[in-house]
């Protein structure tokens, strides 16, 4: 009899044992699903941003034909195929995510972005009529411009660019566009301010500060405003303002202008060189 109970209890506590694994396991599962969906989840986000966008069109076109339904990997899509220059094939895709149980306001935006890419403006003003006025966003409202822009609806295009700038602690993207904008209306001196204020909030934007120097030189101001460049960025400012020079036929302020930047420049500049060399040789045929 004392020999068998052992026997007995090992028997017991291995049935109460398998009874707790069998438990045990369904929570292990459970568990290692989360775990599967934030590894996926953060993958996701990675392969959305920072990977290369070809590969990130193909991870998520993998993953979204194996699940058509889940509307994070079509957004993946949607944003992969825009950021790898195939705003067409993006806008087809963010068309579909509007229309997905699930989908926000932000989705709208993001279908108006890659519309206005493939330069449907009439496309981009529907949709993004279709946005609840509540819904107040940066991003929202310097669409919202860009295509006021568009049909040189100027009192709406600085109304909604103003509004876009104070609604961001990085504005000097849409700083950066209303000053183009200012600049295409021939209002050179505002857009100078606006150009200005774009490089004193992002010192390295180069595109804002190129605008800059069109803008002044516009206005006939045919020296460089005091901010920080390097070498090659004062080069290739010099050149941008010896072309605006030369096209308001300050020749030889622009010729001025292109030697500086031939001097300038730290490396061989081979465009501000062969546009000297091209004023000299007019020079030569005229004399």
């Amino acid at each position: 009899m004392t020999t068998r109970r052992p026997a007995l209890t090992i028997c017991l506590l291995a049935g109460a044992m398998l009874a707790g694994c069998a438990g045990g396991t369904v929570d292990v599962q459970r568990a290692l699903k989360d775990v599967n969906v934030i590894d996926e989840s953060n993958l996701n986000d990675i392969m959305a941003s920072a990977a290369d966008p070809g590969e990130a069109v193909l991870y998520f076109r993998r993953s979204a034909d194996a699940e058509p339904d889940r509307i994070a990997l079509q957004r993946g899509l949607g944003r992969a195929l825009v950021r790898d220059g195939q705003a067409a094939q993006g806008a087809a895709v963010w068309s579909r995510v509007v229309r997905m149980p699930g989908a926000t306001s932000e989705d709208g935006i993001d279908y108006a972005d890659a519309l206005i890419r493939t330069n449907d403006w009439a496309g981009a003003a529907a949709q993004l009529n279709t946005i609840p006025p509540t819904y107040e966003t940066y991003r929202r409202y310097r669409l919202e411009a860009m295509v006021a822009d568009s049909n040189r609806q100027w009192n709406k295009a600085d109304s909604f660019y103003q509004t876009a700038a104070g609604l961001t602690s990085k504005p000097a993207p849409v700083l950066n566009n209303w000053g183009y904008s200012k600049l295409t209306r021939g209002e050179y001196a505002a857009a100078e301010r606006l150009f200005a204020e774009a490089v004193e909030s992002e010192p390295d934007l180069f595109t804002a500060k190129n605008n800059l120097v069109m803008a002044r030189g516009a206005q006939r101001k045919y020296d460089l405003p005091v901010m920080s460049m390097s070498q090659t960025e004062q080069a290739q400012l010099l050149h941008t303002l010896a072309l605006t020079a030369i096209k308001q036929g300050d020749v030889s302020i622009g010729r001025g202008l292109l030697e500086e930047a031939v001097a300038a420049h730290p490396q061989h500049f081979e465009s501000a060189a062969r546009a000297l060399a091209a004023l000299e040789g007019n020079a030569i045929g005229r004399s």
